[in-house]
């Protein structure tokens, strides 16, 4: 794995790193007039993605079809005007393609290691997403510290009973969870449905999203909570998270009194 650098800077020579195709029609079709900005980002994970080791340089080849199509077409069954958190976001997929495509949504790119999240930064800095912000911490570790989301979304992170243990404490009450799987899906799903219901997560289903932008389909695993994401086991966490978010928004209150 590379560590983190200057955008453009890296032991590799251009020369090395397998060639970027260029945006398909249906990116064109999908992205618009954000095409330019998609296109820089397919730029950058080509290139210093591959020599930090955020992607892998067989990717590189069909980063459209795979990656930021593949995670794009995840605003089909997003909300208007939501709070996102991307849990694991990693090189920011699906959270940077979401979004491009989705400047209504107020996005939090979360990710633990140091040279991800840099690299993240440098992304968000250099495409201009005031919508975006950038995180570095545990999912595990974040309640009380990140605002409770409307959803959270993930992408090759985790088997999902754990991926879930991880972003459904992150979700507002009756929140949401989108997790791009696979073809295991549908397996995974039914091997966590009693951890699910732990979390309090009230309804799961598998839902395929873009027909005609994307062949196979992304096939999204949807987790929707009741009252109280995350269940009996962070109900006292939370109410702990609420009681320290108050006393510091009261501190902060005197103080500019």
């Amino acid at each position: 794995m590379g560590q983190a650098g200057p955008p453009d800077g890296g032991s590799a020579k251009s020369s090395e790193l397998a060639e970027l195709a260029p945006p398909t029609e249906a990116a064109r079709k999908l992205f618009g007039d954000r095409l330019p900005e998609v296109a820089r980002y397919a730029e950058l994970l080509a290139d210093a993605g591959v020599r930090r080791g955020l992607i892998g340089p067989r990717e590189v080849p069909r980063l459209w079809e795979r990656h930021l199509l593949n995670c794009a077409v995840l605003s089909e069954i997003v909300p208007e005007g939501v709070t996102v958190c991307d849990v694991g976001s990693g090189a920011g997929l699906p959270g940077i393609p979401l979004a491009l495509v989705r400047p209504d949504l107020e996005i939090t790119l979360l990710e633990p290691l140091l040279r991800r999240t840099t690299f993240l930064e440098e992304v968000v800095e250099l495409l201009g997403l005031d919508h975006v912000s950038v995180a570095r911490g545990r999912a595990e570790e974040m309640l009380g510290t990140l605002q409770p989301v409307h959803v959270v979304t993930a992408r090759a992170v985790a088997p999902l009973d754990r991926l879930a243990g991880w972003g459904v404490p992150l979700l507002r009450p009756y929140g949401e969870m989108l997790a791009i799987k696979g073809d295991t899906a549908e397996e995974e799903l039914k091997g966590a449905r009693d951890a699910l219901h732990k979390l309090g997560v009230v309804e799961t289903s598998v839902v395929q999203v873009g027909a005609g932008v994307v062949d196979p389909l992304s096939t999204v695993v949807r987790a929707e909570v009741g009252e109280s994401p995350g269940g009996v086991r962070f109900a006292a966490r939370r109410a702990k998270a609420q009681r320290a978010r108050s006393g510091r928004a009261a501190r902060g209150g005197r103080r500019h009194r």
